[in-house]
């Protein structure tokens, strides 16, 4: 299991983007969080076991049917002490 932060980018706020990542991720009993950037995109942080992470990657290209994706940047955080509880918005 690890917590990864993507970056996307595209037309991903005012769209409904962050409410449906976070309905479709709550429904996978995921933990993590989504936030608009200042700069246009979204950031997302989850825990994610390994072969969940092809199946997420789809959900936030997919996002809601207003948005927009452009691109997905992603990383593996080295470390997280943060609890969610949850996917929440922030």
């Amino acid at each position: 299991m690890h917590t990864y932060r993507f970056l996307v980018s595209g037309k991903v706020q005012n769209v409904g983007y962050r409410k449906a990542i976070q309905q479709m991720a709550s429904l996978g009993q995921l933990q993590g969080y989504i936030k608009n950037l200042n700069d246009g995109r979204v950031e997302v942080v989850a825990f994610l076991y390994d072969d969940q992470l092809e199946d997420f990657l789809t959900m936030l290209k997919n996002g809601s049917p207003l948005s927009q994706v452009e691109s997905i940047e992603q990383e593996i955080l080295e470390e997280d002490d943060l609890l969610y509880d949850g996917f929440e918005i922030r």
